[in-house]
């Protein structure tokens, strides 16, 4: 068999979802290269699959990927895995995609479960696109930068969060659209599934009193934002409004004409020109 790196997609949570597929290309590999071996290890146990284990995580994969490279070159077969779900997305194995495509060795993508996937239609949401921005940021205020930058975009923003910082990024949320619809889908497709759906502010209350009681928040969870509503538009467009006004009538004070000051209306606020001459008329009688 000529050489080429397979990425194999592994399952979110229930072993029943590997496809044959991915157990065929498992078997076939010379090697396989996981995110853990000892996550990949038990998978390959539950499925009798005895092969060479190779380490290939985030602070490892810049160095090794050349090489992994080189040997599917000289012909080895090399699987790829990440903890769960497909590989590459939010996980190193893009940058050994990368790294193949660009040396032009053989890559075969297997087609699998993604937790984002899963997350977006296990909503309810009814927009048909979504946004996946990966793992939410840590900090408060990239959180709030990020959702600000989003707010526009007419689908539903999935994201991957841990336990631990759920209800930080709940607040954030709750503080920056808080006219939305959120979904935090916990432990999907495992026996504690779990999906609640409700105002950002309702789910971070009611998250934060879980964190206190034994055990708090545990498992694997993917937030879903829904898109933006009727009432979300027209407050938005209100309050841009309202804004422009205020700045109109602070361009007049300054002495700047008419139309210099709709130009900057314009600019500012994304006022269409005509509004913005309105209001710049407005603001100078």
């Amino acid at each position: 068999m000529a050489g080429k790196l397979i990425i194999v997609p592994t399952p979110i949570g229930n072993l029943g979802d590997m496809t044959v597929r991915s157990l065929e290309a498992l078997r076939a590999a010379d090697v396989v290269c996981a995110e853990d071996t000892r996550v990949t290890g038990r998978l390959l146990a539950h499925f009798d699959i005895r092969k060479p284990l190779e380490r290939l995580d985030e602070a490892m994969i810049g160095a090794k990927a050349v090489g992994i490279v080189e040997r599917v070159a000289a012909g080895e077969v090399v699987a790829y895995c990440s903890d769960a779900g497909m590989p590459g997305v939010s996980d190193p194995g893009l940058r050994l995609v990368a790294a193949a495509r660009e040396a032009g060795v053989p890559v075969e993508v297997l087609p699998g479960a993604s937790a984002a996937a899963v997350a977006y239609v296990a909503s309810g949401t009814v927009c048909p696109r979504f946004y996946f921005g990966g793992f939410f940021p840590r900090k408060a205020g990239e959180q709030r930068s990020v959702l600000e930058g989003l707010r526009g975009l007419d689908a539903a923003l999935v994201f991957y969060e841990s336990p631990n910082r759920l209800v930080g990024a709940l607040t954030s949320i709750a503080e920056v659209l808080p006219w939305r619809s959120v979904a935090v889908c916990r432990e999907l497709t495992k026996l504690h599934e779990e999906v609640a759906r409700g105002a950002a502010a309702d789910l971070a209350e009611r998250f934060a009193a879980r964190a206190e009681e034994p055990g708090g928040i545990r498992g694997e969870i993917a937030l879903v934002i829904d898109a933006p509503t009727a009432e979300e538009a027209a407050a938005d467009a209100a309050g841009a409004v309202a804004s422009a006004e205020a700045r109109a009538t602070e361009l007049v004070a300054e002495g700047l004409r008419t139309k210099e000051v709709a130009r900057r209306l314009a600019a500012e606020f994304g006022v269409a020109r005509n509004d913005a001459y309105e209001l710049a008329m407005a603001a100078a009688r």
